[in-house]
């Protein structure tokens, strides 16, 4: 896929203040710890993630997008009446019916004509939401979309917990499909999408490819109870085909846009962990291109983690004007969709 005239025009974030450690989630699994005869720090080890941030329980996804896209709207570069589209695109929701974006659409005050659905792939939402906005700004359907997502993590981590501190009959092979859930963090982001004749300035999005690879569906499942989120996943074997499925789609994503890897002035990847982005510069031939990262403080954001991380890469580095920045983004099912931006 190619894209002439679609712009990232803006972007925001929202934060929780709590905090919890990777040594504070250890510490509540003492007992269980003991039991395993498991060795302390083994979580910051393993992933790279010394604390994640949450909010509390009971949080709604809504209104964490909700002051992110009001965080962005403050920016004035685009105005909330010009939206035409609006995607609420995070893994969490506030109910299965109906669409979270009709919350975020209210709260916003947006107009009745403005477009408005949910759009949940995984931790590849946001990715896959700028593609759907991006193709139908290419084909004069919309000037404007709004891409929310409010992750909050919270739920997930603090069941967990529970859940692992009650199993009696957990062992040292079966916790570890419970230790992705340990890494989940909260975060919200909000991302436009413009026509760059209908803005002043913004980053050219080139295009890209998304590949899927859906013989791996089975390798992480979440239970589908929106208060909860309970999961189970093969982080092994996962990270392992996820990587084959991001070199594929990579080199799709190269031909697409007639690059090759020195064309690459530096990128951003999903968030999962150190393991994952050590394996992935590794097998893509990036280990000498810049990269940022923010799971070592933020954990897995899901559909919020390459956003967010994007954003405070320009925030606290700031990417030079006219740079390739590449937009690794995977997730489960699984899927990939990477994609190009001229800075």
């Amino acid at each position: 896929m190619k894209f002439k005239n679609v712009v990232i025009s803006s972007f925001a974030y929202h934060l929780p203040d709590q905090i919890m450690t990777s040594e504070e989630i250890e510490d509540r699994l003492a007992p269980l710890y003991q039991r395993l005869k498991l060795p302390c720090g083994r979580i910051e080890l393993m992933t790279g993630i010394k604390e994640r941030r949450f909010w509390p329980p009971g949080t709604r996804p809504s209104d964490l997008s909700t002051q992110a896209a009001r965080n962005l709207f403050e920016k004035k570069i685009v105005k909330q009446e010009n939206i035409d589209l609006l995607i609420h695109a995070s893994v969490c929701r506030d109910f299965l019916e109906p669409p979270t974006s009709s919350i975020v659409h209210h709260n916003l005050g947006l107009r009745p004509e403005t477009i408005i659905f949910d759009l949940s792939n995984a931790c590849l939402g946001v990715m896959s939401s700028i593609v759907v906005a991006a193709n139908m700004i290419e084909n004069n359907v919309i000037k404007h979309a709004l891409i929310v997502s409010g992750e909050n993590g919270s739920p997930l981590l603090l069941q967990t917990i529970e859940q692992l501190l009650k199993d009696d009959n957990l062992t040292r092979k079966s916790i570890k499909k419970y230790i992705a859930n340990l890494t989940i963090g909260s975060a919200a982001v909000a991302y436009t999408v413009s026509h760059k004749d209908y803005v002043n300035g913004g980053h050219l999005l080139l295009g890209g490819a998304s590949l899927a690879d859906s013989s791996a569906n089975a390798l992480c499942h979440g239970d589908g109870n929106m208060s909860s989120l309970m999961m189970e996943t093969d982080s092994e074997e996962l990270m392992q085909s996820g990587v084959v499925l991001a070199e594929k789609t990579w080199e799709e994503t190269k031909r697409e846009l007639g690059w090759t890897n020195a064309d690459v002035d530096c990128f951003v990847g999903h968030q999962v962990g150190v393991a994952h982005e050590t394996l992935l510069k590794q097998t893509l031939k990036l280990e000498n291109c810049p990269t940022f990262t923010t799971y070592q403080y933020l954990g897995n954001t899901g559909a919020s983690a390459l956003p967010i991380t994007l954003n405070i890469f320009d925030e606290q580095k700031g990417i030079f004007r006219g740079s390739n920045v590449g937009l690794l983004g995977i997730g489960s099912g699984l899927n990939s969709v990477m994609l190009g931006v001229k800075w």
